[in-house]
């Protein structure tokens, strides 16, 4: 690697470490400075999780989502844990994905780019620094790659070893997801047989079995055509894209990379990063690390986000205002995305920024059940996606994409949808290291229901 050196632009000069020289937040307080420096400079050396080529791809495909010409599909966990890597949950995953791809790839008739919330989603911001149980107060749990769910102090402690577990079972799981998609596992005849399965076997699929039939007529036609999965990759396998939010800034630094062809900077952790909406403070640490980089970037757009930050923010994170560089995540609530959005959406269209708007229906319309336990309902979730392309419409823009926490797993941790999900549910199978996600139905249920939308649209 190269290297550090100063970036020109606009603004002052950017280097791996000039974030240092800015505040920060939700960092972990670990005990040994010197254990996490040698961590950092063992990631240093290790070979990159991604490639500033694939990076550079998967801008140009969000350049199309920005012009209006294809769709961002972005999902996974809430939090990857330890304890969940498995090659059964590796694949619910990645069919759920495909499956979702497909029905938005018809109902929005144009081609989908897929990023997963994984390979990297191992740490989490968290409204307070302790929690207290019986009496006890201990750190809160901010995800696998920083410490452990287990209430005691050795479990709650920040271990810098854990940034190398994660960086392992990060390129693992990398290297199997890009096996999958490139394989017959991603072919459009296993994907058209899922879903065909999905509407004679459950309650909630037979809801859509029109749209399933129309989306089989366009398979076989297109077949008929002598484009088939023999015949043509793009039938017979996939792209996909990692990202995860970027954090963990010592981690975040250590695995980026300046790239030989035109020695410019790369996150090689994840295609894409993301700054959450407790870290966007422009004049702050994340903003100032991720606006040195050339990768796709997103940053989260919560009720608390002004017109005059966000307008910096672009300034700050693309001020070449390069279409496919930012994408801007809202999420608002159900409750408050038809009040505050719209402003938004209007400043940026007045201003001519050329951005993708996503939206992420999750975490706005995060609630707690009659007995504790944390949970969202799935008519939340739908009514904020619904309002969010009407807000679009209405305002003459691009609804971009969607953002969800789901998983390919039958948990439930999301009320309602046609599972019909209760409060007396809930705990049968919880099993979130920290927000609730959808399931595998329910994440099919709603691209259905989503695609339905866009066709209509």
């Amino acid at each position: 690697m190269k290297t550090a050196a100063a970036k020109t632009t606009n603004l002052a000069p950017w280097s791996f470490d000039s974030w240092k020289e800015k505040p920060i937040r939700q960092q972990p307080a670990y005990e040994d400075a010197a254990a996490v420096a040698a961590v950092e400079q063992k990631l240093r050396t290790v070979p990159p999780l991604t490639s500033p080529n694939e990076a550079a791809r998967l801008k140009r495909e969000l350049a199309e989502v920005c012009e209006g010409r294809a769709f961002l599909l972005q999902g996974g966990d809430c939090a990857e844990s330890f304890a969940e890597y498995t090659e059964e949950n590796l694949r619910a995953y990645a069919r759920v994905m495909l499956q979702m791809t497909m029905a938005l790839m018809y109902g929005a008739g144009k081609p989908v780019v897929k990023v997963g919330r994984i390979a990297g989603q191992f740490s989490k911001p968290r409204s307070e620094p302790m929690e207290k149980a019986g009496g006890v107060e201990l750190p809160s749990y901010k995800g696998d790659m920083i410490n452990g769910m287990d209430f005691s102090p050795e479990s709650r402690r920040a271990d810098p070893e854990r940034l190398l577990q994660a960086y392992y079972q990060s390129g693992a799981t990398l290297n199997y997801l890009r096996a999958l998609f490139r394989g017959s596992f991603a072919s459009i005849d296993t994907i058209t047989r899922w879903n065909t399965n999905f509407i004679a076997q459950s309650r909630q699929g037979q809801r859509f079995s029109a749209l399933v039939e129309r989306i089989e007529e366009c398979v076989q036609f297109i077949k008929a055509t002598g484009l088939t999965p023999e015949r043509a990759s793009q039938l017979s396998e996939a792209t996909f894209y990692t990202s995860h939010e970027a954090l963990l800034l010592g981690y975040e630094s250590a695995l980026a990379r300046q790239n030989d062809d035109d020695n410019l900077f790369y996150s090689c952790s994840a295609h894409m990063l993301w700054i959450g909406d407790r870290t966007r403070h422009p004049d702050e640490a994340h903003v100032e690390f991720l606006r040195g980089l050339e990768n796709p970037i997103g940053c989260k757009v919560g009720p608390s986000m002004t017109r005059d930050d966000l307008l910096r923010l672009c300034d700050v994170l693309n001020p070449k205002n390069e279409p496919g560089r930012l994408t801007f995540i809202s999420r608002m609530g159900a409750q408050k995305v038809g009040e505050l959005l719209p402003p938004h959406v209007r400043a940026l269209k007045e201003e001519g920024r050329k951005v993708i708007w996503a939206c992420d229906p999750m975490h706005g319309n995060t609630i707690k059940s009659p007995n504790g336990i944390k949970t969202r309902k799935f008519n939340d979730i739908l009514a904020e996606v619904r309002q969010f392309f009407q807000i679009h419409h209405a305002e003459g823009t691009y609804a971009g994409g969607v953002h969800f926490e789901m998983t390919g797993q039958d948990v439930t941790e999301c009320l309602g949808g046609a599972q019909a999900i209760s409060e007396v549910n809930l705990s049968d199978r919880y099993h979130t290291h920290c927000d609730p996600r959808l399931n595998a139905s329910q994440s099919l249920e709603l691209a259905f229901l989503i695609a339905e939308e866009l066709r209509k649209g």
